[in-house]
């Protein structure tokens, strides 16, 4: 099977990073290729951000000319999206977010999520409610550090360990990586902190090939339907042939989209 796993931002790097997480946590036959937005933020932090990156995203797989997919993996954690994704394609759509935390309730009773900025954590609590496991969650930690930060691996393991003893005070039994950007810690904060550490994109990879492997797709009966055919205008037309001046309103285009991929 093929996965494709869709970076929030448009950081190269992070995803080529996120999908060598992915590809350790993949079964054998399981293909997994990156996609990264070629517009948006370079690091989602915040509530613009997490608007602007949805966006981009579902535009990124609207326009996708690759070779078909049999899932898709969305690797930004607390960011929007993901159920305009599942109206948007056929195929299953898992969301690291919610892979990590419904992981999680299966280890323990309490689960507790450790993130980079604190600004991000009452999106990411929004999130996870939104998913419906938001009542397991003892608490959302941030590390202070920004998702670009987390290049420095001694800095962000000693940051996270701080913050996950938070966590664990506020009744966690279970830890969940708060950020794409962390894929590869628990390896690492595991053992020395005695406790179970979900990544969310080994999580939502594992679920994807499950779904898949039972030959589950996301329902179209209801909230997930497909789009309704009409005129979309996907992006403001370009500044040089609008003949306006640039922060000027430039008016509607006649352009179409052009109605759900199938890609699976």
């Amino acid at each position: 099977m093929r996965i494709v796993v869709t970076n929030c931002n448009t950081t190269q790097e992070m995803t080529e990073e996120i999908v060598r997480g992915a590809r350790a946590a993949a079964g054998p036959g399981t293909a997994v290729t990156g996609l990264t937005p070629t517009w948006g933020p370079e690091s989602a932090e915040g509530w613009l951000d997490s608007y602007l990156s949805a966006a981009a995203v579902i535009d990124l797989l609207r326009t996708y000319e690759g070779p078909a997919y049999d899932a898709v993996v969305m690797a930004g954690f607390g960011e929007h999206g993901r159920e305009g994704v599942r109206e948007l394609v056929d195929v299953p759509v898992v969301d690291i977010t919610e892979a990590a935390a419904h992981l999680a309730c299966l280890l323990g009773r309490r689960y507790g999520v450790v993130t980079t900025l604190e600004r991000s954590c009452g999106q990411i609590e929004d999130s996870l409610e939104l998913a419906g496991v938001g009542r397991n969650c003892a608490a959302v930690i941030g590390t202070g550090l920004n998702v670009l930060d987390l290049g420095d691996a001694a800095r962000t393991e000693s940051a996270f360990l701080a913050a996950a003893e938070q966590v664990r005070q506020a009744g966690a039994e279970v830890l969940v990586l708060g950020c794409a950007g962390m894929t590869g810690l628990q390896r690492v904060v595991g053992e020395k902190l005695g406790m179970p550490v979900v990544d969310g994109v080994g999580a939502a990879v594992k679920l994807a090939e499950s779904l898949v492997g039972l030959g589950l797709r996301t329902s179209k009966v209801g909230g997930y339907a497909g789009p309704l055919p009409k005129g979309r205008v996907w992006g403001r037309p370009s500044e040089r042939f609008s003949g306006r001046a640039p922060g000027r309103p430039s008016g509607q285009s006649s352009g179409r989209a052009s109605g759900r991929p199938s890609p699976g």
